[in-house]
C-alpha cells in the first residue's frame, strides 16, 4: 500500500523559502516519477513539478526558476524547495505516484 506524507508548509511572506518534503513508503521513490502538485481555493489541481527515475525533472513555468524538486533515496523522501515565494503561490501543495496523493501541506504567502 503506498502511502504519501507530506510536511514542511507554513506562513511564510513574500519573497520567503519553503522546504516541503514527501515521505514515502510502499514505493521506492528512485525508480518511479513522483511528482508535486497543488490546489488554491476556488481553483483545480494544478501541476508544480516531477522528477522522474532518471533524475530529470520538470516544472510548471509559473514556478520555473524558483522551485527544485529532488530526492533522497535513502531516506525515500521527494523535497521541492521553494524560494522567491510569491502570494499567488499560497495553495495545498500534494505529493502524488501513480495516481496515489497524500493529504497535503498548506503553504501560505503572505506579508
Amino acid at each position: 500500500q503506498v502511502q504519501l506524507v507530506e510536511s514542511g508548509g507554513g506562513l511564510v511572506q513574500p519573497g520567503g523559502s519553503l522546504r516541503l518534503s514527501c515521505a514515502a513508503s510502499g514505493i521506492i521513490v528512485s525508480v518511479n516519477a513522483m511528482g508535486w502538485y497543488r490546489q488554491a481555493p476556488g481553483k483545480q489541481r494544478e501541476f508544480v513539478a516531477r522528477i522522474l527515475s532518471s533524475g530529470t525533472t520538470m516544472y510548471a513555468d509559473a514556478v520555473k526558476g524558483r522551485f527544485t524538486i529532488s530526492r533522497d533515496n535513502n531516506k525515500n523522501t521527494v523535497y521541492l524547495q521553494m524560494n522567491s515565494l510569491k502570494p499567488e503561490d499560497t495553495a495545498v501543495y500534494y505529493c502524488s505516484v501513480w495516481n496515489n496523493w497524500g493529504q497535503g501541506t498548506q503553504v501560505t504567502v503572505s506579508s
